[in-house]
């Protein structure tokens, strides 16, 4: 029996280069929004705020990525898993930490979640758009 095991976990150049990549996007769509990418463990990796975004979106997005990472499922397709069972939705909701709307991506390579990415600032579909960026900026599929 091994008794530990490896976890691969996103660097901080990649997590970079994800917040940038969201921000980005953000500006281009005329949002300013807050990106957050944490790694395998939800840990903070990477944070960055555009001009003029809202301070509450700093701990909106981190929530967002800490959800998508340590569940491995995007906040939006996490709230559809949980849909049919209401108690087990709010129980989940209820949690620290935990988001169940649109804008938080697991990034996944080669099959395994090696963090997440936070979006929050915008409409819902700003920050889903602006998290998907964050990962294609990795040459991730936010799918």
């Amino acid at each position: 029996m091994s008794i530990s095991r490896s976890l691969s976990t996103i660097t901080s150049e990649a997590a970079l280069k994800a917040v940038q990549g969201a921000v980005a996007h953000g500006r281009s769509r005329g949002v300013a929004v807050v990106a957050v990418v944490v790694g395998a463990g939800g840990d903070f990796m990477a944070c960055l705020r555009a001009d003029g975004a809202f301070s509450a979106s700093v701990e909106i997005a981190r929530d967002k990525a800490w959800t998508a990472a340590t569940f491995g499922l995007s906040t939006d397709a996490l709230c559809g898993a949980l849909s049919s069972r209401e108690v087990l939705r709010e129980g989940i909701a209820l949690r620290p930490g935990v988001i169940l709307f649109g804008g938080g991506l697991p990034a996944v390579d080669g099959g395994a979640v090696i963090g997440a990415i936070g979006v929050s600032g915008g409409s819902e579909d700003d920050d889903r758009a602006c998290a998907a960026a964050g990962l294609a900026a990795l040459g991730l599929d936010p799918a």
